[in-house]
């Protein structure tokens, strides 16, 4: 019986099989794949096996095992064993009856392998496309968009709720406007903290803690409130250093960072997980959600206390503010712990090795002896890592924005459009409507992602916007805004604005959910959140300057230069990405 002698070698990171002698004319490698890395026990002494038995019995995954000098009986080396002993590899012999009673055959035109290889399934586009609109955890996604309603319904009515009580107080807007900068200061200087804090502790528990904190903040706020309506009223300089005022300013510091941590972790990382890092689509149809959700719920909290305030006390209101605080806390915990369990415990995953290795006690104890050191390296951290992520100019251009503060339903706005004599229903309709524009950009910027891709529909929303508030500032200084039509033309141009305004804040938040790492989101994040506080706080220190009407032209002329300058910046990325960038957004890339 004629026999076959292969000579083969290991090394554990592939299995090839080179075809040398037995078919000359097509020489082919051919990878087989391995599950569970046992060791092939190929010894000289038993070495008589199937290819059946091979592939069934076993699964190879990083092995490479090389077979050449196949030799028929006529050139086979007399001496076996001395051939084993010129050999780095023991020799295997074959024979060749069983090789052709084999369905794998050496000598056919087309391999088992090719075939295995031929038949493998390659989704269609429509088929891609419906995979990248379905998210990873559905359900999870809707147990989070009903904790995202709870807590923001909540948040939005108080943060209507107490300037509107606290300039009820007195008629000067100092002590808002002291609260206003002290909260800003706060996100600056601990956002990046917070960050790192969430960045380092388990997503569920940390974020139950901060809601838990928020709706601390947010009662004893309304409890300092409530309490300066009962005592009699004073002057405004003696209100600022009322002991009920400092602590009302440190409340409302906490509460504001803790909303900006709790915001970011949703927004930068637990959309990620339950809709799919790879599933773009989805991923934008959940960003535009939970915007869409915000937006009414802005709405609805604004028209809420302001129906109330109209027919109630002040007290009255606020005491219906704190029972809706304490009511909503225990159902978005529950809604928090929903999620995670309908997600089967996603959230409960790591996000690196970095962060899941905890420290040792020594370093603890360095830690509580100089927390201050460490809180100053952490902020240090934060802008470093900001400034090193591979998106930056797509943050920038989301920063740049926030110098817009005239030119979009802000309180500089309503008070100009006030001194100006324009009808308060006009006003509030023109708020209303910026509103609305947003609901309706959060449909449009998941349809934008899936026909142009998530860069080009960034550029679309701002590229819109900064060529609608040029033509606005034109009308503002053609100087016909004394008349009715030219007014409402205006606001109308402003309000079509916001339309790219919040399909950029959409897509951009994808943006930055694909580029920047998981296992520094927060970190990253919530420091964005303080350069964006930042720069409203520069914004509004040179409006404070420029308090006048008459100087209502050059802000606008600052923040239309704010929007022109994030829309040739993202523009710039999009037409000179980096490689690094290139890797994120290959596939819009190709297309």
């Amino acid at each position: 019986m004629a026999m076959v002698t292969v000579s083969q070698s290991f090394n554990f990171h592939g299995f090839f099989v080179r075809k040398a002698s037995l078919l000359p004319s097509s020489a082919s490698r051919v990878r087989y794949s391995i599950n569970d890395r046992r060791w092939l026990n190929l010894d000289s002494a038993s070495s008589s096996c199937r290819f059946r038995n091979l592939n069934s019995r076993c699964s190879i995954t990083n092995t490479d095992l090389h077979l050449s000098n196949v030799l028929t009986e006529d050139e086979a080396p007399q001496d076996l064993s001395a051939a084993e002993c010129d050999c780095s590899t023991p020799i295997v012999h074959l024979k060749t009856d069983i090789l052709e009673s084999e369905s794998l055959s050496l000598l056919a035109e087309t391999t088992y392998v090719d075939s295995v290889l031929t038949a493998l399934p390659v989704l269609s586009e429509e088929e891609q496309n419906a995979l990248a609109a379905t998210p990873a955890h559905p359900v999870g996604l809707y147990a989070l968009y009903a904790s995202s309603l709870a807590g923001n319904l909540v948040e939005q009515l108080w943060n209507f709720a107490w300037p509107s009580a606290i300039a009820l107080l007195h008629p000067s807007l100092l002590p808002v406007a002291v609260m206003c900068f002290f909260s800003k200061l706060a996100i600056i200087v601990g956002g990046p903290l917070v960050g790192k804090l969430m960045d380092y502790s388990p997503r569920v528990p940390a974020y139950m803690g901060l809601n838990v904190v928020q709706a601390a903040a947010q009662l004893l706020s309304a409890t300092m409130i409530i309490h300066a309506h009962t005592v009699s009223p004073t002057s405004v300089s003696s209100v600022l250093l009322r002991p009920w005022f400092i602590v009302l300013v440190l409340a409302g510091a906490i509460e504001r960072l803790c909303g900006v941590a709790t915001g970011v972790a949703v927004e930068r990382d637990w959309v990620i997980l339950l809709a799919g890092m790879n599933r773009p689509i989805a991923l934008a149809q959940a960003n535009a959600v939970l915007n869409r959700i915000d937006l009414i719920c802005e709405i609805a909290g604004a028209s809420v206390f302001g129906i109330l305030l109209s027919k109630y006390e002040p007290v009255t209101c606020l005491k219906f503010a704190a029972a809706s605080m304490i009511w909503s806390l225990p159902v978005m915990i529950g809604l928090t712990w929903l999620t995670n369990k309908l997600a089967t415990g996603v959230l409960d995953r790591p996000r690196s090795c970095q962060t899941c290795c905890g420290q040792s006690s020594e370093e603890a104890v360095v830690d509580a002896g100089s927390i201050v050191d460490r809180g100053l390296e952490t902020i240090k951290l934060g802008w470093k890592e900001y400034m090193q992520q591979p998106v930056l100019p797509a943050s920038l251009a989301y920063v740049l924005l926030f110098f817009n503060v005239v030119l979009a339903p802000s309180s500089l706005m309503t008070a100009f459009l006030t001194q100006r004599g324009v009808n308060p229903s006009v006003i509030g309709g023109f708020t209303g409507l910026c509103a609305f524009m947003g609901v309706a950009a959060t449909f449009l910027s998941a349809t934008l992602v899936k026909q142009l891709g998530i860069l080009k529909a960034g550029a679309a929303g701002l590229v819109f916007q900064a060529s609608l508030l040029s033509l606005a500032v034109a009308v503002y200084w053609s100087g016909s805004l004394s008349q009715q039509s030219p007014v409402l033309f205006f606001l109308g141009l402003i309000v079509l604005s916001r339309l790219g305004h919040m399909s950029y804040d959409v897509v951009g938040a994808q943006i930055l959910q694909t580029g920047i790492p998981t296992s520094k989101a927060n970190l990253i994040g919530t420091t964005e959140v303080s350069v964006a506080s930042l720069a409203e706080s520069v914004m509004l220190g040179v409006a404070i300057i420029a308090n006048d009407a008459s100087h209502f032209g050059f802000l606008a002329m600052l923040s239309l230069l704010s929007v022109v300058g994030a829309a040739w910046m993202f523009c710039r990325l999009l037409l000179n990405p980096t490689d690094e960038q290139r890797s994120l957004f290959a596939v819009e890339s190709n297309t």
